[in-house]
């Protein structure tokens, strides 16, 4: 579809990219990685063509059709969410407009016979069949359907967009983009502003979607989800590995530690090299033989070692002051705004050393509840904090409430006490100020910057239960990663929200759901609440389903069913389930095999093994389909 032919880029001086190649397919699914500033939101700009490259070419088809999401946008403001999505569709809209004329001018023209009348004619009639192929009259079912994936409710799409953020205007502009169906779709931090169920509805969108992707993300688990091919931008060059990001991780090892060994052996060449240089270079006799020596040496091309991109934060957080058994009591919460109920009935307590998450929807009351925890909002009901606890609060806007003309120094000096205040210059360099940069004036930080500073803050204080509310958000992989292990180790109690599953993972087990004005426990770890999730909603949907289909006469109840009826529907479910979880065991064995660029020669020619696995996939159809017939039974 695209090809990029010896693409070189440079800035101020400053090369990212010399003599770049690479072709995207229709079918790649592509995760552009490497450290920041390497230049991958300038390789996704060039792609899209509104940056060209200082060299070389790029290859493709006049028709191809381009959607391109930036990470920051300016937004439209007059109109509903619907209005606005449905922009989309600019050019149905615009033959709708034609064709509006074209029937009116139909209707008052009393010429049937003439040659206008029936060019009229035929105008309409291929402005309908325009329409038929862009299916025009299900723009708004398609709409309506992408904006609920996204976590929109019916309620908001007559709402006007200026009454929403940042982050769910940026949806609109994502919902926008998806409806227009392009070839290839270029996406940049996509995931930055959707919870966890739009995050799973996107992967599975994308994965189901006709046309390429290259998506840059610091999400590990969506990359890992939804590309099936990595290019890591590195040393003003790339490197193409056939596979997905985990993968792509253990392959650039290997390539690092081979670079290694082939840099050390060539140092070694070069030194004997030298020591015979210097040994026979004053001798007449072998004067020339040195210099022979000599001319090699200074053709030997000299082995480089990639950098790893080392620039992530590293910190532990201090020992905390110790705490009672119950660090925090919530009886009875019940939190509005106006008129409009976002929680009631909360109900949980929460003991020394749990590490939890809040999760669900945005809007559902997550970041509220750290609010009414931390005392910076009213409520009804009951908070209580137990003995010596002391609360440290990292806010989701928490970066933009820095007092913008402090310096990085002043900001974190003006808060350090005791010892501490030995050591601001080594806390500040954990977070990556080193240097000047600790003299630099907050307003001129990115918003990364600016999201480590605030970080850096919660280091200050010994405390021992900490609100997190979405920590991650300006953390590359790395840097998440480490945040991550310093609070597996960290000895306090950790209250967190956030929407990336890979952080979350192994780091709490004790979930509380937000949805529909309540608050629900699960005594699980992330994996397994999202595998509740995904069983809850297919009995939403089955429960729908049933009742669409339901007389409206009230006094009709549904058909009984025996205890013994449920008990054997219960046993397929359970053999269904075990024989599908053994299918994609194998199945993902098989994706395995596939993307090792290593084995994919071996396998791609093997009839044998791509039947077994066609047959496999096939079965794991026929399996979950039978699984949802059975549940659909259980709920009736």
């Amino acid at each position: 579809m695209i090809s990029l032919n010896n693409i070189s880029v440079e800035f101020n001086g400053i090369t990212l990219f010399e003599e770049v190649s690479f072709l995207i397919n229709r079918t790649d699914r592509i995760g552009l990685v490497g450290k920041n500033g390497a230049g991958k939101s300038t390789m996704l700009k060039i792609i899209a063509g509104i940056q060209a490259p200082t060299k070389g070419e790029i290859s493709k088809p006049k028709d191809l059709k381009i959607g391109y999401l930036p990470q920051d946008m300016i937004h439209q403001n007059g109109r509903t969410v619907m209005e606005e999505t449905l922009t989309a569709f600019d050019n149905v809209l615009e033959l709708e407009k034609k064709l509006e004329v074209i029937q009116k001018q139909l209707e008052t023209r009393t010429d049937y016979e003439s040659k206008e009348y029936m060019q009229l004619i035929q105008l309409q009639s291929d402005i309908y069949t325009q329409l038929n192929i862009l299916s025009a009259s299900e723009k708004e079912g398609e709409a309506e359907k992408i904006l609920l994936g996204l976590g929109f409710e019916r309620t908001d799409f007559n709402r006007q967009t200026s009454e929403f953020s940042g982050g769910w205007r940026m949806r609109i502009e994502l919902a926008k983009l998806l409806l227009q169906k392009p070839d290839i779709l270029l996406l940049d931090e996509p995931t930055n502003h959707l919870d966890i169920e739009a995050i799973i509805w996107f992967e599975n969108f994308l994965n189901q979607y006709d046309g390429s992707v290259v998506l840059i993300s610091h999400d590990k688990t969506f990359l890992d989800n939804v590309t099936n091919r990595t290019i890591e931008i590195v040393n003003q060059k790339i490197y193409d590995y056939r596979t997905h990001y985990s993968h792509y991780l253990e392959l650039r090892k290997e390539r690092i530690e081979q670079q290694e060994a082939a840099a050390k052996n060539q140092q070694k060449y070069i030194e004997k090299t030298e020591e015979l240089i210097n040994k026979y270079r004053a001798k007449a006799s072998k004067a020339a033989f040195a210099q022979s020596l000599i001319k090699k040496l200074d053709k030997l091309e000299k082995i480089e070692v990639d950098d790893w991109d080392t620039s992530s934060i590293y910190f532990r957080f201090p020992p905390p002051a110790s705490s009672g058994k119950i660090v925090l009591t919530v009886e009875n919460v019940q939190k509005k705004y106006g008129d409009k109920l976002i929680f009631k009935d909360a109900n949980f307590i929460i003991t020394r050393g749990e590490k939890v998450a809040f999760v669900g929807r945005n809007g559902e009351g997550k970041s509220t509840m750290m609010k009414i925890i931390a005392g910076k909002t009213s409520y009804e009901g009951k908070i209580q904090l137990g003995h010596n606890v002391l609360l440290g609060y990292f806010e989701q806007d928490q970066e933009e409430k820095l007092n913008l003309d402090k310096t990085v120094f002043e900001t974190i000096d003006e808060l350090a006490t005791g010892d501490i205040r030995k050591n601001v210059r080594n806390i500040l360099g954990s977070f990556l100020f080193t240097g000047d940069s600790v003299d630099k004036k907050v307003k001129v930080l990115s918003g990364g910057e600016r999201g480590r500073l605030a970080l850096c803050k919660l280091l200050l204080q010994p405390y021992n239960l900490l609100l997190l509310d979405e920590p991650t958000n300006h953390l590359d992989i790395q840097s998440k990663q480490i945040l991550k292990q310093a609070l597996i180790d960290y000895e306090g109690t950790v209250i967190i929200v956030s929407h990336d599953r890979d952080f979350l993972t192994g780091l709490c087990n004790r979930i509380f759901e937000f949805r529909n004005h309540k608050i629900k426990e699960h005594l699980c770890d992330i994996e397994e609440f999202l595998r509740i999730r995904k069983i809850d909603q297919l009995r939403e949907l089955d429960l729908k389903q049933k009742n669409e289909k339901l007389p409206e006469n009230k006094n009709t109840e549904p058909p009984s069913t025996t205890k013994t009826s449920n008990k054997n529907i219960e046993k397929q479910i359970k053999k269904i389930e075990e024989q599908i979880e053994k299918l994609e065991k194998d199945i993902q064995e098989k994706d395995k095999l596939l993307a090792n660029p290593l084995e994919y020669d071996r396998y791609v020619n093997d009839q044998t093994f791509f039947d077994e696995y066609t047959k496999q996939k096939a079965k794991l159809d026929e399996l979950l389909k039978e699984w949802e017939r059975l549940m659909s039974e259980l709920m009736q």
